[in-house]
């Protein structure tokens, strides 16, 4: 352990669903720290095929195709495309850079992302996304279960033609409670990341009320003013609203002003 870096000597909980947590975990430990993974989400694929399968046959009548999120390229694509080329004309569109690395990596280019924040209400800002560019065009949304319906909505009162497709399913951790629940006991936590108001649910849901407590006290960091709101209401006092992504909640945790040990 390098004593100079930033995180030396801290232990930070990574909650994200573990195809994503790798690199959050590793750029915190190349700062000095220990992540210890808990996945909150788990991901799989979608129950029913049929809606992508749909999908896929109006795909060349789409003028835009959302993927909102790493999860939605990663399910959604392959059924999408069923081994063709990205068709010309249909622009693909990105919530975060996560996602847009995503696309690129399986070969799908020039997508649309905003550029500062990243959820749909940064979408919407996009001019590509305003009533006059949208109206009368068919948009593929691309999603798991139980999403926010906010861009879709937009979107259909700007007049676009929205499909909505549930190409994945979230659901709650069926693993790792037993050794997260020592380590919490055992004080050996000093921070946890957040990126998902659901997964805050979950993990408030599987603790018993001291436990919670317990969780509450650490600095909480996330990503974006909602999941810092819902972490207030539900208790966390000291939660640290950091920058967009995994970039982010590293430069957030660097700069936090850690105890004296």
């Amino acid at each position: 352990m390098n004593p100079g870096l930033p995180l030396a000597g801290k232990t930070i909980v990574v909650t994200r669903p573990q195809a994503q947590a790798g690199e959050l975990g590793q750029a915190i430990a190349a700062q000095g720290g220990k992540p210890f993974y808990f996945p909150l989400l788990e991901i799989s694929p979608a129950v029913d095929a049929e809606p992508l399968q749909g999908a896929a046959a109006r795909l060349d009548t789409c003028a835009l195709v959302v993927f909102v999120s790493p999860n939605a390229v990663r399910y959604g694509l392959p059924g999408l495309l069923q081994g063709r080329r990205w068709p010309s004309g249909v622009r693909p569109v990105a919530v975060g850079p996560g996602t847009v690395r995503a696309l690129a990596e399986a070969g799908v280019t020039d997508c649309l992302c905003p550029s500062e924040r990243f959820d749909s209400e940064a979408l919407l800002e996009l001019p590509e996304l305003s009533a006059a560019a949208v109206a009368g065009q068919r948009v593929l949304i691309l999603r798991g279960n139980g999403g926010r319906e906010l861009l879709g909505d937009t979107l259909a009162a700007r007049g676009a033609r929205v499909e909505r497709v549930t190409c994945y399913q979230r659901s709650g951790p069926g693993a790792g409670w037993e050794a997260f629940r020592e380590a919490l006991a055992a004080d050996r936590f000093d921070a946890l990341t957040l990126s998902s108001s659901e997964a805050l649910g979950y993990l408030l849901e599987g603790l018993q009320d001291s436990e919670a407590d317990r969780l509450r006290a650490l600095p909480l960091f996330v990503p974006h003013a909602r999941i810092a709101e819902r972490a207030r209401v539900a208790g966390f006092a000291r939660v640290v609203l950091t920058g967009p992504a995994d970039a982010g909640l590293l430069t957030g945790l660097c700069a936090y002003n850690w105890p004296r040990s």
